[in-house]
């Protein structure tokens, strides 16, 4: 018999839970939604866009009556699951936001900064307690064609007046110790590191305080407009609204127009018992940056507050139909696979166990950029696509569906409501069955492209055309 592979082993007695939410910190679940109700505004999702849209709405303006309904649990979901990486970038990074609007990217760059300030803000003012930390984030490259982008990467970056630090080889393993670098780029002020339920948790705490009435376990499964309001149906009740912020997402919208814009997308997480100081001063890591490295199928990972490491990434799996199921969330050949690119990773902690595995859903976007729009003569208002980079830009995205709500009456534009970033939409993805065929394309490509010192083949150099992508 074949003894079990280090990464085999080290997932013997991973729970099949996601660490974030097993947390005895984990607030009572509030009541379901039962008979009629109504409200000046309401908001359909207890994420980060839903619970950041009715923090700001009562901001705006204290005296609004504001309702959420959530379907599940606030933050339960991509909220509560992701890497706690909290981005500056409003557009899915410099690079991106480079090639689809570069003469507003200045403006982006500094409503992105001062987005991000905000959080950090809101987090202190109101004591949330989530390990909000700014470190930065570094970029790794493990090939010498990766190590030449950064370099590129790091000179756009610095004309453009972030801070960023460009590290060789004996730089970067001198910051976090693996063999498998060979370049880095620490991009020291553009991200924070949060941990991603308790932030969902304390935004909803907010809420409450602020006069928010929540109703969990409420899913809206319908909406239309009547006598000059919006009502939102769910299955115990009713919600009678003047305005309705959309903020669900990856999961099915209420609006048939939204259906082809997004596709669900599975990214994989594991995450390791507390390394000991042993382990600790074997890996370095001293000044606790996010870090992901610089391929097209790339790894995120990041230290906890107790010592461990949180690991994901690399497969981004997206399953015919656009199916939601929570039986996909444990997938094992792709667990497998990340812990055993994690032992490639730091051979040095070989014997490390994990002790979570888990997955959540991510709504992905042909520009991989929040995209925003109105329906019912602009009394609603979505925002979504965040492609995996929303725990930042969701407030951004929260702030553009209510000005665009106070637009539809005043008609009065903002910063962010004039910008193109805001004004476009991304390409829809196809039908069935050719849009699980050309993310199925696209992904064999990619991987190609990581083999093969990042050279794209002729379909992403087509997709590169096109302005389209696909991406976790």
């Amino acid at each position: 018999m074949t003894a079990p592979s280090p990464a085999s082993r080290a997932l013997a007695d991973a729970r099949p839970s996601v660490f974030w939410l097993d947390d005895p910190a984990r607030p009572t679940p509030l009541p379901r939604l039962v008979g009629p109700d109504s409200a000046d505004l309401a908001v359909v999702g207890g994420g980060y866009t839903g619970l950041w849209s009715a923090i700001r709405a009562k901001e705006r303006e204290p005296g609004l009556d504001v309702v959420l309904l959530e379907a599940g649990h606030c933050g339960d979901q991509a909220s509560g699951r992701n890497g706690g990486f909290a981005s500056a970038s409003l557009t899915h990074g410099f690079a991106n936001g480079r090639q689809r609007w570069p003469d507003e990217l200045p403006e982006l760059d500094r409503l992105g900064a001062e987005n991000l300030a905000a959080i950090a803000a809101t987090v202190r003012r109101h004591g949330i307690d989530c390990g909000w930390e700014e470190n930065g984030e570094l970029t790794v490259a493990t090939a010498s064609h990766e190590a030449e982008e950064l370099a590129a990467a790091a000179d756009a970056l610095e004309q453009a007046g972030h801070d960023v630090q460009l590290l060789d080889e004996s730089a970067v393993r001198s910051e976090v110790a693996s063999p498998t670098y060979v370049a880095g780029l620490w991009d020291r002020s553009g991200t924070a590191l949060v941990e991603p339920a308790r932030l969902a948790w304390g935004l909803r705490r907010v809420a409450l305080e602020l006069g928010v009435r929540i109703h969990e376990g409420s899913p809206v499964v319908g909406v239309e407009a009547h006598r000059g309001a919006l009502h939102l149906r769910t299955v115990g009740g009713e919600v009678r609204a003047s305005r309705v912020v959309l903020g669900t997402n990856a999961f099915p919208p209420l609006l048939g127009r939204l259906r082809l814009m997004t596709v669900p997308v599975y990214d994989y997480v594991l995450m390791t018992e507390p390394l000991s100081a042993h382990q600790k001063a074997a890996v370095g890591w001293a000044n606790r940056q996010g870090v992901g490295d610089a391929s097209h199928m790339f790894h995120y990972y990041r230290l906890t507050r107790d010592g461990r490491i949180l690991w994901g990434g690399y497969d981004a799996v997206y399953h015919f139909g656009s199916r939601i199921d929570p039986r996909l969330e444990q997938h094992g050949g792709t667990h497998e696979r990340l812990a055993d690119h994690f032992f490639t990773t730091f051979p040095q902690l070989e014997g490390l166990r994990f002790t979570h595995r888990w997955a959540g859903v991510i709504d992905t976007c042909t520009r991989f950029a929040a995209f925003f729009g109105t329906a019912y003569a602009g009394r609603l208002a979505y925002a979504m696509g965040y492609t995996g980079l929303g725990v930042a830009a969701t407030r951004f995205g929260a702030d553009v569906a209510l000005d665009l709500l106070d637009r539809a009456g005043t008609g009065a534009e903002t910063e962010r409501t004039r910008l193109a970033m805001v004004r476009e939409k991304p390409l829809p993805f196809p039908p069935e069955p050719l849009r699980w065929a050309g993310i199925s394309l696209t992904r064999r490509s990619l991987g190609r492209a990581d083999a093969h010192g990042g050279r794209r083949d002729v379909w992403l150099r087509t997709l590169d055309r096109a302005g389209l992508g696909f991406d976790s």
